[in-house]
């Protein structure tokens, strides 16, 4: 048996998007590989059909694809020399492709003039989607040659400068995003035309399908972007009528869902918990807007299990019949739960581990998951049963005869909760032995880790390294109560972690104590910078894409200026001490442990600058620190960055790790 390596990754094989055709028949699913030679990635679909799997198209570049009817996919691509120049010119247009399963290869199918962020198909000849545009150019879709080729040029003109006028001025994964909207459009085919349906000062919020009717939420968007306002309105998809059913300033919208003859409206007013509650689900009134609570979630309604082993998403709820099938966290395990139109949620598939995203037919669930510590397969899992077949073994050969830990779980009680996390044993584990450990604190806040398969943990376990990972509060998993932290940043959770800290390394003596590292990102960068600010018990500690100052992370993050003020219970204006006393950034005169951070120039949730000012402090005082900083990266550097950043990455943390554990 030999140890997970760190280049092991870029064998793994990542899974997603898992849809059946209308009939039930057959589904297809994505798979995504890591292209180290071009330092990216690729994907292919695949298509699941009488037990068996097989494998569509081989050009790497095939996703977001949606079935036409049950025989023929759809999916954007970037294929002729023609398409090619409109994407290095920077044109805005989508172009699909058709593949029919009974023959042929994909053949070009449609092309519209806009950036499409979300399709819908609703027969063979029309389709709903999403399409981005620009503020000051609403109605470029249907503007004629010489329009388009002059705002183009003038874009290309002005490619060296960025102007901001509101709030969110950019996006993290996405850039600067002032001025860009998204506005939702009726495609009919043969001929093509393209229909607005939302207006061209509007931003789209959601949108679902009931009858005849499309149901969509929009915002008139000023300056600054309001999270509790927005305007629900239908309009019919035959006689092209559009009527409003309410406007409401004061619920944050998270999506709208039908089930059977049923309109769902998911969000909440935040006032029990903040920006962090879970949804409230209620059903509308079609004809009145009338709004009638159906259920009150306690749990959140997704999948919130952290891994490093996913690329591209899919589906976290689908409406069967009269039945709402969605995922919900619970402890540190991804479940499927059933909610009825009765307001009655049943748990249908509790497997642990993490089921990723899924679709139903014939009471069994076809899913993406992460189970029996290995990376993404898929399953067929009986709802009746209980029982999990696994369909796929792309991932078997990656792990061959290398060594996977296997996690041990292990509780503590602390400041009136129960904090559960999990320890893994390193290769060759000796109890006879003492070895170094690497304690992993997960971002979110409001995310688990779980008994799932992580590779930068089983790659320290395999290098000789405990690794241990908890839930703190804060963390999901739990109800609304036990995620709220607001106000209390390093408080209570701090004193959660560094107790599970305590516990582990007094349940594995083998464990040494002055050999403890540790490293979190985002939430988990932010709780490094405490950390390090208010003990020197570690050894060693790896700050990525870290908090350190909120006052300065209202200006500066996409979600500064909301998110700070609601998480830190305290306003900019009128008492900044409350975020300055949650800022790490305040404790670095206390600073001793020696620290490495990560950043990257794109990170925009994160923003560099956080991670500047804590090492700048510690450079300041003489404590041994370094930055390495990724370009062209964003937030999700350790997750999806490119393959060659994420191996610099994770190599970066061991061997900071490695020099300051090795045994004295």
């Amino acid at each position: 048996m030999r140890p997970i390596e760190q280049k092991d990754i870029l064998s793994y094989r990542f899974l997603s998007d898992p849809r059946y055709n209308p009939s039930h028949t057959r589904a297809a699913f994505v798979v995504s590989t890591a292209d180290e030679q071009e330092n990216g990635y690729e994907s292919r679909l695949w298509l699941y059909e009488n037990g068996a799997v097989k494998q569509l198209t081989d050009l790497g570049k095939e996703r977001g694809y949606r079935w036409l009817d049950d025989d023929r996919l759809v999916f954007p691509a970037v294929r002729s020399a023609a398409e090619k120049k409109r994407a290095e010119n920077k044109e805005p247009f989508t172009a699909y492709y058709v593949l029919d399963l009974r023959g042929g290869e994909a053949l070009p199918f449609f092309t519209v003039p806009f950036a499409v962020r979300e399709l819908k198909v609703l027969d063979q000849k029309r389709l709903l989607a999403v399409g981005g545009f620009d503020k000051a150019y609403p109605d470029l879709y249907a503007a004629d040659e010489e329009t388009r080729k002059k705002v183009l040029q003038e874009r290309e003109e002005n490619k060296d400068y960025e102007v901001f006028d509101e709030l969110p001025f950019w996006h993290n994964g996405a850039g600067v995003v002032n001025g860009q909207r998204r506005r939702l459009f009726l495609i009919t085919l043969d001929p093509l035309t393209i229909t607005p349906i939302s207006g061209p000062r509007e931003d789209m919020g959601g949108f679902t399908v009931l009858g005849d009717e499309v149901y969509y939420a929009v915002q008139n968007r000023g300056p600054r972007m309001l999270l509790k306002e927005f305007t629900l309105k239908a309009r019919n998809l035959k006689n092209g009528e559009t009527r409003e059913l309410f406007h409401t300033d004061s619920f944050m919208l998270s999506r709208l869902e039908t089930v059977g003859d049923r309109l769902l409206l998911f969000g909440g007013e935040g006032k029990r918990y903040g920006l962090n509650e879970n949804d409230y689900i209620y059903e509308i009134d079609p004809a009145t807007g009338e709004r009638k609570l159906l259920f009150p979630a306690a749990y959140s309604l997704y999948n919130s299990v952290g891994s490093d082993c996913r690329l591209g998403g899919g589906r976290e709820s689908v409406a069967v019949e009269e039945s709402f099938y969605h995922l919900t966290t619970r402890g540190g395990d991804s479940v499927l739960y059933r909610l009825d139109m009765d307001g009655t949620d049943t748990p249908v598939f509790t497997k642990p581990g993490a089921m990723d995203c899924f679709d139903i037919a014939d009471g069994k669930a076809l899913c993406v998951g992460l189970y029996d510590m290995r990376p993404q397969e898929l399953y067929l899992c009986d709802l009746a049963t209980g029982e999990a077949k696994r369909i796929t073994d792309f991932n078997g050969p990656a792990l061959g005869d290398k060594y996977v830990a296997q996690p041990e779980p292990l509780s503590v009680e602390s400041e009136g909760l129960t904090i559960e996390g999990w320890v893994l044993k390193p290769f060759g584990y000796d109890p006879k032995k003492r070895y170094p450990a690497v304690f992993d604190i997960h971002g979110g806040p409001k995310t688990v880790y779980g008994p799932v398969f992580y590779h930068e943990m089983q790659y320290w376990a395999g290098k000789g390294y405990f690794v241990f990972f908890c839930n703190p509060k804060g963390s999901d998993g739990g109800d609304n109560a036990f995620a709220d932290i607001r106000g209390g940043y390093g408080n209570v959770d701090y004193k959660n972690l560094m107790a599970f800290a305590d516990a582990v390394i007094a349940a594995y003596p083998a464990i040494d104590p002055k050999r403890v590292c540790e490293t979190g990102g985002s939430y988990g960068g932010f709780m490094t910078n405490w950390i390090i600010g208010h003990t020197d018990r570690f050894c060693a500690c790896a700050s990525q894409r870290s908090i350190s100052n909120w006052l300065s992370f209202c200006g500066v993050s996409d979600i500064g200026f909301y998110f700070a003020p609601d998480q830190t219970a305290g306003d900019l204006y009128d008492d900044p001490e409350k975020l300055w006393a949650q800022s790490p950034l305040k404790y670095a005169r206390n600073v001793k442990t020696p620290t490495l951070f990560i950043h990257s120039d794109e990170d925009y949730r994160c923003p560099l600058e956080q991670g500047l000012q804590m090492y700048s402090a510690l450079v300041d005082r003489g404590v041994p620190a370094r930055l390495c900083l990724f370009h062209g990266e964003n937030h999700e550097l350790s997750r999806s960055g490119k393959p060659l950043h994420r191996l610099r990455r994770l190599q970066e943390i061991t061997d900071w790790f490695d020099k300051y554990s090795a045994e004295k």
